[in-house]
C-alpha cells in the first residue's frame, strides 16, 4: 500500500514538474525577416516585366517594354522613352536595401504617410507582378518607408528617389541625333538671293560655300554654330497636329538640309509666326466717347467761347504720335523628314506636334552675308633679287 502511494506520488510529481517546464521554458526568437538586407527591387524582376508603372499625387506614367527591347511612354501618345532616365530609375531601386523592419502595427503604419505614391511592375496583360508604396522621408538617418504590395508591414530603406509623375518628362526629347562629323553639307534658306550650300569633301576639310561674294571667306565659327543647332534638335513640347498655332506658323517656315557622308538627307522645316506690332486702337474719352463724339455737343463748344462772343485763341495741338502694341513671336515649331524611310523619326512626325526652344530660331542666321568675313588679302609677290655688276645677284 505504501508502495502504491510512493508510485502515484512520482507520477504527480512528475506531471507538475512537466507542466511547470512547459509553462517556463524560454520563447524562442522570432525568425529574422528574409527582406532585411535584400535589394529594394530585384533587377531580374524588372527585366521580366512588361509595364512599369509609377503613380504620384494623382497622376500615372506608364512605360512599356517593346518586342526589341525598347521602352515606349504609353501614357504620353507612345513616344520613345528616355532610356538613360528609365536606366537611372531602375539603377535607384536596385541599389536601395531594406534596412529595417519598422512596424507592424497599423496606426503606426497609418502615420508614415503611405498614400498614392506607388511604383508598379505589371505583366503583358496588365497583371500587377511587384507594388511598392512609398511613405515619407525618414526624419533622422535619412531613407524613407515602404511598404511591399498590401502587407500590414512598414520598412525603412536607404532609398532616395524622385518619383517623376510627369509622362512628357518620360519621353526621349532628342528628335535628330546626328555628330557634327556626320555632316557633309548644309543647304541654308534666305530670302534674298536664295538658298545657299556648304559643304566639304571630308570631315578634316575647311567648308567652302557655292556662292561666296568677292573678297569674302566662311566664318568657320558659324558654320559650327548652324550644326550644333541642328545635328541634335530636342523638343520642349508636342501639341496636336491639328493645333491652330501650327497653321498660323507654317507659312513662316525656313527649311534646312543636312546630307551625311553616307549619303543621306535629313529635311528640317524650322516654322514659328514672328513678333508683330499693330497699331493701338484709339483710347476712348473720360465719357467713354472717341472721335467727332468726343468734342461735345453744340452747348458745349458755345460754353468754350469767350464771353464776348470772341473764340478763345488756343495754342495749337501737335498730331498725337500712333502707339503700338507689339505681340510676341508664336511657338517654333520643327518638322523633320528622312531620306531614309525606314528612319523613326519619319514616323515619329506623324504622332504629334513638336515645339523647339527660340534658341534654334535666333541662333540661325538670316542673311547669307551673316556667313562671311573679309578675306585676308592675298601675300604680296617676292621682289626679284638685285644682280650685282657682273651677272652675280646681289644679296638682298
Amino acid at each position: 500500500m505504501k508502495l502504491r502511494s510512493l508510485v502515484i506520488t512520482v507520477v504527480v510529481l512528475a506531471v507538475l514538474s512537466a507542466a511547470a517546464y512547459f509553462l517556463q521554458r524560454p520563447v524562442p526568437a522570432p525568425a529574422a525577416d528574409t527582406r532585411l538586407g535584400q535589394p529594394l527591387a530585384d533587377r531580374a524582376a524588372i527585366e521580366k516585366a512588361a509595364k512599369l508603372r509609377l503613380t504620384d499625387q494623382a497622376k500615372t506614367v506608364t512605360l512599356a517594354r517593346q518586342p526589341d527591347g525598347t521602352w515606349r511612354v504609353a501614357s504620353y501618345f507612345d513616344l520613345p522613352a528616355d532610356f538613360q532616365k528609365l536606366t537611372r530609375f531602375v539603377d535607384d531601386l536596385t541599389d536601395a536595401k531594406i534596412q529595417r523592419l519598422v512596424t507592424t502595427n497599423p496606426d503606426r503604419i497609418a502615420r508614415l504617410d503611405f498614400k498614392d505614391t506607388k511604383i508598379e511592375l505589371l505583366d503583358s496583360a496588365g497583371k500587377t507582378l511587384w507594388s511598392l508604396t512609398l511613405g515619407k522621408n525618414a526624419e533622422t538617418g535619412g531613407g524613407r518607408f515602404v511598404r511591399f504590395d498590401a502587407e500590414q508591414k512598414a520598412y525603412l530603406a536607404n532609398l532616395n528617389v524622385w518619383l517623376d509623375a510627369e509622362s512628357k518628362n518620360w519621353a526621349d526629347s532628342q528628335l535628330l541625333d546626328l555628330k557634327p562629323d556626320d555632316i557633309a553639307a548644309i543647304e541654308l534658306p534666305f530670302a534674298a538671293g536664295g538658298p545657299l550650300t556648304v559643304s566639304r569633301a571630308k570631315k578634316e576639310d575647311p567648308w567652302t560655300a557655292d556662292k561666296t561674294p568677292a573678297g569674302q571667306k566662311l566664318k568657320p565659327d558659324k558654320i559650327s554654330s548652324i550644326v550644333s543647332s541642328l545635328d541634335a534638335l530636342r523638343f520642349t513640347d508636342t501639341t496636336d497636329l491639328t493645333e491652330a498655332s501650327l497653321a498660323v506658323a507654317k507659312p513662316h517656315s525656313r527649311t534646312f538640309k543636312l546630307t551625311t557622308f553616307d549619303h543621306k538627307t535629313y529635311t528640317i522645316a524650322l516654322a514659328r509666326k514672328p513678333e508683330e506690332k499693330k497699331l493701338k486702337p484709339p483710347t476712348p474719352s473720360a465719357d467713354g466717347k472717341s472721335g467727332p463724339a468726343a468734342l461735345g455737343s453744340i452747348v458745349d463748344l458755345a460754353k468754350k467761347t469767350g464771353s464776348a462772343g470772341a473764340e478763345k485763341k488756343t495754342d495749337e495741338k501737335k498730331p498725337l504720335e500712333p502707339e503700338y502694341e507689339t505681340i510676341p513671336a508664336g511657338p517654333g515649331f520643327v518638322t523633320i523628314a528622312s531620306s531614309d524611310s525606314t528612319a523613326p523619326v519619319n514616323a515619329l512626325m506623324q504622332k504629334r506636334a513638336f515645339q523647339v526652344s527660340d534658341y534654334v530660331f535666333t541662333n540661325l542666321p538670316q542673311n547669307a552675308a551673316d556667313l562671311f568675313e573679309p578675306a585676308p588679302p592675298p601675300p604680296a609677290p617676292a621682289k626679284p633679287a638685285e644682280k650685282k655688276p657682273g651677272g652675280q645677284p646681289r644679296k638682298p
